[in-house]
């Protein structure tokens, strides 16, 4: 009797397997033709940040609005939607119930989101970003105030849409750091606020500030150029899958796996803004190399959020490229670039003139020890925009006033104030959070990985990077999307995601380098 039975549910739990077989093999092929519109799209923004000329702009424009709305529409069309609710009953691998799980999320926010919006907010981005360009180069905040007021009202409406418990900003911040809120920051960064601002005044009142005049002279730029690349051969970027470029703003940007690509800007008077961002977005691309590559394009090969991305780009620049060690090794190499100019100058100065500690306008070029205030000043501007505390037309004095409270510095101009950063013009307000918990969740890992490869500093000393970059493809690159941020740092590091590490890491630091007493 029970062989009878089962002979003859046999043909229907055929049917049942073939069935799943046959919505997964169509589930990713509609993720596939989503990615490569992604992809083509991610083309267009490189090549508009990089090469496209200034009157290209209105029609780029066009051509990324109608490419966006292909996007979603195929993305967000019903027959997604019942695949999806199809699978979430079957019998699946844990890779697949990993990729349906993901894009369950990805498809609920999409579809709360209609096409025309989606168009006409990509349509004012790639506009805004030339306006904000212009601006930045006349220093004049008022040019790009009616495209931000512009912005600003989508992005309120966005969070609309998508719903929101407390604050309107926690509906963008989502996507960039899930599960993360504003309420969640708040007493972080003050937490981070009034210790790193306390360890400032103490380096500051050390007066053990290391002699950094000689790095303010002119640098050949294409000797900074072959530094970069030099460097970013070592750490293991791979340019058989990339290239470097140049940009107003460094960025890295991916076309899938084997096309992930990064840009750097190249100072004249600064010997050393070229190189950090060239290793800053090193450690996104690194990231992005790292993808299982069974997770072509499908969401499992991407980062798992913004801020365990950020942790890859300021481990990179900051605990490896700002190390002594680093500077150990390359100090005869940096010699070699810039012959007859740094023969007298030491491997332990290069060192302490990378890391000087001084509060100064612009993040992209801030210490370590300042770092997160200009990230917390901008998350206060941000969440004071979306819930209706701050007109835009007062964000001048706004960021003038805090950075005076947080850096003691009064603003020159514009372009050195709230028009430094691009990603407002993206219409990418709950970004910078991100920036301050890479720091924190990189101090953490690093924790962990002096514990698991106790001779990583005589690796690096001898330009050996090999050892600290499979670490990271092991328990971080490989997993892409199966895991949450928070999830990743528990299972690397066996402990609750904190922020001490992080302050650990900067007072033994800075307390060596300054002279500071415990």
């Amino acid at each position: 009797m029970c062989l009878l039975l089962f002979l003859v549910h046999l043909p229907n739990m055929r049917i049942g397997i073939m069935q799943t077989a046959e919505r997964l093999t169509e589930l990713r092929r509609i993720l596939a033709e989503v990615c490569n519109i992604r992809n083509a799209m991610s083309l267009l923004h490189w090549d508009q940040e990089t090469y496209m000329p200034v009157k290209a702009a209105p029609g780029r424009g066009e051509q990324l609005a109608t490419l966006a709305s292909i996007e979603h529409r195929t993305f967000t069309d019903p027959k997604v939607g019942s695949l999806l609710a199809e699978l979430g009953e079957s019998e699946l691998s844990p890779d697949d119930v990993k990729l349906v799980e993901v894009m369950q999320y990805d498809y609920d926010r999409a579809t709360k989101l209609p096409e025309a919006f989606v168009s006409t907010f990509t349509k004012e981005t790639s506009e805004a970003l030339e306006v904000w360009s212009q601006a930045r180069k006349e220093s004049n905040f008022s040019i790009f105030q009616p495209k931000l007021e512009r912005l600003l009202d989508l992005l309120k409406e966005k969070a609309e849409l998508y719903g929101y418990e407390e604050s309107p900003y926690d509906a963008l911040l989502e996507e960039f750091e899930p599960g993360m809120t504003a309420g969640q920051l708040r007493p972080i960064f003050s937490d981070l606020a009034e210790r790193q601002s306390a360890l400032v005044e103490r380096i500051v009142a050390s007066g053990n500030q290391p002699d950094a005049a000689w790095t303010r002279a002119e640098w050949d730029e294409e000797a900074q150029w072959k530094f970069t690349l030099n460097v970013l051969r070592d750490i293991g970027y791979d340019f058989d899958a990339g290239r470097q470029d140049k940009s107003v703003h460094p960025f890295t940007t991916d076309f899938g796996l084997y096309d992930v690509r990064v840009t750097t800007r190249v100072d004249p008077h600064d010997l050393f803004s070229a190189l950090t961002g060239s290793i800053h977005e090193g450690g996104h691309a690194l990231y992005e190399q790292g993808q299982n590559p069974g997770d072509q394009r499908t969401p499992l090969a991407q980062g798992t959020s913004l801020g365990m991305h950020e942790s890859q780009s300021r481990m990179w620049e900051n605990v490896i490229g700002r190390s002594q060690p680093f500077w150990r090794h390359y100090a005869p190499i940096m010699r070699d670039r810039f012959p007859g100019r740094l023969q007298n100058v030491t491997a332990e100065q290069m060192y302490a003139a990378i890391n000087r500690v001084e509060p100064s306008f612009i993040r992209v070029e801030a210490d370590e020890c300042t770092y997160n205030l200009h990230i917390i000043i901008r998350f206060e501007i941000e969440v004071d925009l979306m819930e209706g505390r701050l007109a835009v037309a007062d964000v001048p004095e706004a960021w003038n006033a805090k950075v005076q409270s947080y850096l003691g510095l009064d603003v020159e101009d514009d372009a050195n104030g709230c028009l430094q950063d691009i990603h407002w013009s993206h219409g990418a307000i709950g970004y910078f959070p991100t920036y301050a918990l890479g720091n924190l969740y990189a101090a953490q890992l690093f924790e962990t990985i002096e514990e698991s490869i106790p001779d990583i500093w005589t690796s690096v000393e001898s330009g050996q990077f090999t050892p600290l970059l499979e670490w990271l493809r092991e328990n971080v690159h490989r997993h892409g999307r199966r895991k949450k941020a928070l999830e990743i740092l528990r299972d690397a590091t066996g402990k609750e995601p904190s922020s001490e590490p992080f302050m650990r890491y900067l007072e033994k630091k800075y307390g060596a380098l300054y002279g500071l007493s415990d």
